[in-house]
């Protein structure tokens, strides 16, 4: 059923990761110091707790703050403007999450995002878009609708998820739902929490999603994941996202239609209290990750580079790191995936895109650290 248009709704949020946060800036004893990194570094703008960016066609930047306000930047970060002040519950790891423009932008001015808000049965991620309305300092984010909402909403403030990709071919939207803590929802076939959902552009249910024979949520494209913190598209149209992991276990993963990721049955790392999760092992029914963590790396979104500034990382991942304090590189090879690098980066790094002229863009959690947008090129 269709959900009716964004209501008031409260404001503030404090960095999505599963892990301790991290404190001070700058490098660190045996850090990697600027120089040596293969890329310079430069500071574009400021933000108070941002939680995602993206490009618009002009080359303008949408910047979200978890307090609820969407930003736009322009393309050299002198001028802002906030577009929209969206009224979110921003408890814990809740508020104003992610951030695309639809893929007909330029005709449609559409842009989607996410948000967690209180409902009945508590609280849970919802899935909204806006039209962005006038010129210059008027332009706004008008036209306001919630599309979509996770099922139950329930108690407590952690791993709402909320990452929004389009479909190459721009007909549908792939949208993250986080098991909110509560671990068995991500087997749970009713649930849309702990999955990766498949919606066409109006948020219902896509035609030809892969388990709904099988009983599940007619949204399911894949379950069995706990924090879904970045989903991205490769070049070649293969859908890999990334997790957080519990203590250990870091996930990359290559997001195949139907299948189970084994969360909370299987798990590469341990509950926080030390009890043991089994780990991944061939036969045992659940798809494994390409690539985990452990020590964990707390990934906070995801790239797949597609552009010519870094010729040699072209179609690599690239995943920001939480308490890990760093930008991370998956070295892609088809279905297959390794570890590269980990640069630190003496801050927690919520979001990583690509920039139009094929510059990397990373942006500080702005929690227990800076919030700088900050370009990298090569050095």
């Amino acid at each position: 059923m269709r959900l009716h248009l964004l209501a008031a709704l409260p404001v503030a949020l404090i960095a999505c990761s599963g892990n301790a946060p991290a404190t001070g800036e700058g490098a660190q004893a045996g850090e990697t110091p600027p120089s040596a990194k293969p890329f310079r570094e430069t500071v574009v703008a400021d933000f108070v707790s941002p939680w995602a960016l993206a490009f618009l066609p002009d080359n303008r930047i949408l910047v979200t703050e978890k307090a609820g306000q969407m930003i736009l930047l322009s393309a050299d970060g002198k001028r802002r403007q906030t577009i929209a002040t969206l009224p979110v519950d921003s408890a814990g790891q809740g508020g104003l999450m992610d951030v695309v423009p639809a893929p007909d932008f330029a005709t449609s001015k559409r842009i989607y995002f996410s948000y967690s808000t209180a409902g009945q049965g508590g609280k849970g991620v919802v899935l909204a878009r806006g039209r962005l309305r006038g010129e210059g300092a008027s332009e706004r984010l008008g036209e306001i609708e919630a599309l979509f909402q996770a099922r139950p909403f329930v108690e407590g403030n952690g791993h709402y998820s909320g990452r929004i990709a389009f479909a190459p071919d721009g007909q549908s939207l792939f949208f993250t739902n986080g098991e909110r803590q509560k671990f068995t929802p991500a087997q749970d076939p009713q649930a849309t929490l702990g999955k990766v959902l498949r919606l066409t552009l109006d948020g219902k249910p896509a035609l030809g999603n892969p388990l709904v024979a099988k009983g599940f949520a007619p949204e399911v494209w894949s379950y069995g994941h706990r924090n879904l913190l970045g989903i991205a598209f490769d070049a070649q149209g293969r859908l890999w996202e990334q997790e957080m992991g519990p203590k250990g276990g870091d996930e990359l993963n290559l997001i195949m239609p139907g299948r189970n990721y084994g969360w909370p049955n299987a798990s590469n790392g341990s509950h926080y209290d030390g009890r043991d999760i089994p780990d991944h092992r061939p036969g045992d029914g659940y798809e494994p990750p390409k690539v985990w963590w452990n020590p964990v790396i707390s990934p906070g979104g995801l790239m797949i580079y597609s552009g010519n500034l870094f010729p040699a990382w072209k179609g690599d991942a690239f995943i920001g790191g939480l308490s890990s304090r760093s930008l991370v590189r998956v070295d892609l090879d088809g279905q297959t995936a390794k570890k590269a690098d980990q640069w630190p980066m003496g801050a927690r790094i919520r979001d990583v895109e690509q920039g139009p002229d094929g510059a990397i863009w990373v942006i500080e959690d702005g929690g227990e650290s800076q919030g700088r947008l900050i370009r990298l090129t090569p050095r």
